[in-house]
């Protein structure tokens, strides 16, 4: 039985690395948690996927905009759908690891975090032919748990600079943009959803609908947009 001091310094030390959520302590503390890098670069991500009813429109129009991506996928999902994690990689783009499920992260999982990440990589090793380098953990929470599990894993956390809040039933283009724009800069690092998966039904709509308006006012801007392959992410 847990004594209630026992019990808070449990919850503090699990919850701890979770005040990275936080933009203004992750970019003070950490600008590469953040996903600060080059600084003429945009690193474009999405996370939840793979999904066969959505995912393939974000493959098509990354194609006609000639722009290349990371995806954050879901183990379980890729393991549902490895073709269309193949097709991913085969269209130039890189696959990253958002975890074994969209699982909350209230209670510490030591082994069970260690494992579902582990299986997790491997999925996306599968497909890709090599191993992942970046984790995002789920609601971009990252416990003491789930670092020490990415860490054994060989991956290296990265959140985001800036997001569309593209997950609500409410979203559209203009929603996203707006919210992309409070914290998108040169050496962002922008977070969008190709699923929803883990969204209000149809969400993902408004975060299609923002990608090639978000593509080209980057490039007006003088900025590439790429993956966080080519970001050169920030060390500290």
């Amino acid at each position: 039985m847990w004594t209630g001091a026992a019990a808070l310094a449990l919850a503090g030390w699990h919850l701890g690395p979770a005040a990275s959520w936080l933009p203004g302590v992750r970019r003070a503390v950490s600008p590469g948690l953040d996903g600060r890098g080059d600084p003429g670069h945009v690193a474009l991500t999405f996370d939840d996927g793979p999904d066969p009813l959505s995912t393939p429109y974000f493959l098509e129009e990354l194609r006609r905009l000639s722009a290349r991506a990371t995806f954050f996928v879901l183990g379980s999902r890729l393991e549902r759908y490895p073709q269309l994690g193949r097709r991913i990689v085969a269209e130039g783009h890189e696959l990253a690891v958002h975890g074994w499920r969209h699982e909350r992260f209230w209670h510490p999982r030591p082994r069970g975090d260690a494992r579902d990440l582990a299986r997790a990589a491997d999925s996306v090793h599968r497909a890709s032919g090599s191993r992942p380098l970046w984790y995002r953990p789920p609601y971009g929470v990252l416990t003491a748990t789930r670092l020490a599990a990415a860490r054994r894993a060989g991956l290296r956390p990265v959140l985001w600079t800036a997001w569309g809040r593209d997950w609500t039933a409410m979203s559209d283009a203009d929603s996203v943009l707006a919210e992309l724009a409070k914290r998108m800069s040169g050496g962002a690092t922008v977070l969008l959803h190709d699923s929803d998966h883990a969204c209000a039904p149809g969400a993902w709509h408004s975060a299609l609908d923002a990608l090639p308006h978000l593509v080209m006012r980057c490039r007006a801007e003088g900025l590439t947009v790429g993956p966080l392959a080519e970001h050169d992410l920030r060390t500290t």
